[in-house]
């Protein structure tokens, strides 16, 4: 064979498994026997063996063979991978459809229906139609880099089958095993005489998160998607359902499962359906999916907190199990709450051992009347949560007294107070109680805090172990003779440490106000308390009236701000930390800031800003950055492919900028 001839055989070997990839993955049709497609992988790999020059990262080939990695890259999400709100009722799901409808002013409302599979989310990023990038959900902001692992799927196209695809396409979906797979994999270890997995979803992350891409490449792990993330230059169907039919067409699998109904109902029959199919399913499911159809419809939904609003889990009853109440216990978490928990006689419930179940409050053990000695009924609410949903009172031993919550802190001895509004009580020792400090100081040193690089849970749970740190104020404090003694840490370690503290003592009002941890006080609050008072003395001395008058904070926010700052050690940490050095540029007060009182809303992509660094920059000014356009809101900051937020603005007369025009109000 000539060079030519040889290049034009791999290229029709390539586009021949490609396509049998798709028949066999997508459409679950094959029209070859596996040993056929066997022989013509065999010739594709013999041919690239003889002229490696003709090998691409998107031959079918190529989906094993890197080498081992030492650990996971970091990747951040351009569009956030947000968790879904749950439904445990169909009343729940009548409530959800309720709201949807309201907000959209109409009597009904087109869903897609889809099955909640029990896996792991992963992002898979395509350029000019080609794999390039692969990451886990994470925590819906920073996932984890496991392209390598991912390639080595058979159910993901390393290059889209057809053609019409945006230059840069972002799939998200779940990789899972089916339930044969899981027997077989588990079946294998066993005769081996190794650790089983507990359940599928288990075996499937464990599976993915391998070092080893070759490790991966042997497990069955499947995959299906389930929409889009970031999309850039191209244009996609309108509707959910006919998105996820384009993907199918792009070679991308979908469950076959998915379908589109009307109304609250058609959600329901669906729930119904799958609820009776579910045992005859190929792979686990915990419950269905509805989401808004229509995509427009969809971003004129929004989002609240993490979750959308135009989309709900709708979860399938969860498995129960019978155990012994052996202990109650009380925790201390990051807040200073305190939360009884029942220490079970271990049971297997819902494809997990289960050992400890909160009890939440005085409240929720009032109301089940639980007691040491009682045998009680468990529950994986949702599949995920163990819960105690009752007492067999008939099995409760002689002599079995009541439970009631301490008025000290089990862990440090100090003060318990109720809170007000709320039935839960608090360790009133905030940044002095050794149970509250770990999760404090981890939360004073993360990156949208103080940033303080370096310091990780394993050493922050060192320092707090050996008593070097007791509160954030104690960081300043250290050396590097002291760092480099501990363990897993040397003297460069140590050094990048120091440094990092260092430089962390420049930083801005807002950011320390967040890293104080004060409840209920987050980014967006604390920039408003800047912004408001602009000293740090002057919101310290501020009374809870007085805290009020700045912009979204209630009479439950300002209770809490005017309660941290009343307390006496507190005060001291804070004075502390001023002393070692710890400063701020002077805050421009909010209402001499030129855009105080303006509403923007970003819509697209833009060319020299991430929406994250625009979004600070307008707030800097006093500007509000809202998620959707309204009446009230002034400008429209709009990139490239803005959809359907530049119509909405243009219908209701919004100003309309471009970046360019954006910047220059900045700069002006």
């Amino acid at each position: 064979m000539t060079a030519k001839d040889v290049r034009h055989r791999v290229e029709e070997l390539r586009k021949q498994i490609n396509h049998h990839n798709y028949r066999y993955y997508v459409l679950d049709a094959p029209v070859i026997p596996d040993a056929e497609y066997d022989r013509l992988l065999r010739e594709l790999q013999t041919l690239e063996q003889q002229h490696p020059e003709l090998i691409t990262p998107d031959s079918p080939t190529q989906r094993v063979g890197a080498e081992p990695l030492k650990k996971f890259g970091a990747v951040k999400h351009e569009v956030p991978m947000l968790s879904l709100a749950n439904a445990f009722s169909e009343q729940e799901v009548l409530d959800f459809d309720r709201r949807v409808r309201e907000r959209l002013e109409t009597e009904e409302v087109e869903y897609s229906a889809e099955p909640k599979l029990d896996g792991l989310a992963v992002s898979l990023l395509y350029r000019d139609g080609v794999f390039a990038q692969g990451a886990t959900r994470g925590d819906g902001v920073t996932g984890e880099d496991v392209t390598q692992n991912l390639r080595t799927i058979g159910a993901i196209p390393l290059r889209l089958y057809g053609a019409g695809y945006p230059a840069l396409l972002e799939v998200r979906g779940e990789v899972y095993l089916s339930k044969a797979a899981f027997d077989e994999l588990n079946a294998a270890a066993r005769a081996r005489d190794e650790k089983i997995f507990a359940n599928p979803r288990n075996a499937a992350a464990g599976s993915l998160r391998q070092l080893d891409p070759k490790i991966t490449a042997r497990r069955p792990l499947a995959f299906f998607c389930y929409g889009v993330g970031a999309v850039e230059r191209g244009r996609l169907p309108g509707e959910h359902g006919a998105l996820l039919a384009q993907l199918r067409d792009w070679g991308l699998p979908v469950a076959h499962e998915q379908k589109v109904v009307r109304g609250v109902q058609g959600c329901l029959n669906y729930y119904r359906d799958m609820a009776v199919r579910r045992s005859r399913l190929e792979y686990d499911i915990d419950g269905v999916v509805y989401k808004v159809n229509r995509l427009d419809q969809q971003e004129l939904l929004g989002f609240v907190s993490r979750a959308p609003r135009w989309a709900v889990a709708h979860k399938f009853p969860a498995q129960e199990e019978i155990t012994e109440v052996l202990g109650i216990d009380v925790q201390v978490g990051r807040t200073g709450a305190l939360t009884p928990v029942a220490r079970l006689k271990p049971m297997f419930v819902g494809g997990v051992t289960v050992s400890n179940a909160t009890l939440h409050n005085q409240d929720e053990i009032d109301r089940l009347d639980i007691r040491v000695g009682d045998s009680v009924i468990v529950r994986r609410a949702g599949d995920v949560i163990p819960k105690i949903v009752s007492v067999v009172r008939e099995r409760r031993p002689y002599g079995a007294k009541p439970f009631h919550m301490p008025k000290h802190c089990p862990v440090c001895g100090a003060d318990v107070v109720p809170v007000e509004l709320e039935v839960m009580t608090r360790c009133s020792n905030e940044l002095r109680c050794p149970a509250q400090s770990k999760g404090q100081i981890l939360h004073f040193v993360s990156r949208r805090a103080m940033d303080i690089e370096g310091l990780g849970d394993k050493l922050v749970e060192q320092l707090v172990e050996c008593k070097l740190v007791e509160t954030p104020a104690d960081l300043y404090t250290l050396t590097e003779e002291q760092l480099s003694g501990l363990e897993r840490m040397g003297e460069k370690s140590a050094a990048n440490v120091i440094a990092a503290l260092e430089k962390s003592k420049t930083t801005a009002l807002a950011r320390f106000l967040y890293a104080l941890g004060i409840r209920e006080v987050g980014e967006a609050t604390a920039l408003a308390l800047a912004q408001h008072f602009g000293d740090l003395d002057a919101l310290m001395q501020a009374d809870e009236v007085t805290l009020q008058q700045v912009p979204d904070v209630g009479p439950v926010v300002a209770a809490h701000i005017a309660a941290f700052f009343h307390q006496r050690h507190n005060r001291e940490v804070i004075k502390r930390l001023r002393a070692a050095g710890i400063t701020w540029p002077a805050v421009k007060i909010a209402r001499r800031l030129p855009l105080a009182g303006k509403t923007f809303v970003l819509t697209g992509t833009l060319d020299t800003l991430m929406r994250d660094e625009a979004k600070e920059k307008l707030q800097a000014l006093g500007a509000k950055v809202s998620g959707s356009v309204s009446s009230k809101t002034n400008y429209l900051v709009a990139g490239a492919d803005p959809g359907s937020k530049f119509d909405q603005a243009r219908e209701l007369g919004v100003e309309i900028l471009d970046e360019t025009a954006m910047l220059k109000m900045l700069r002006t």
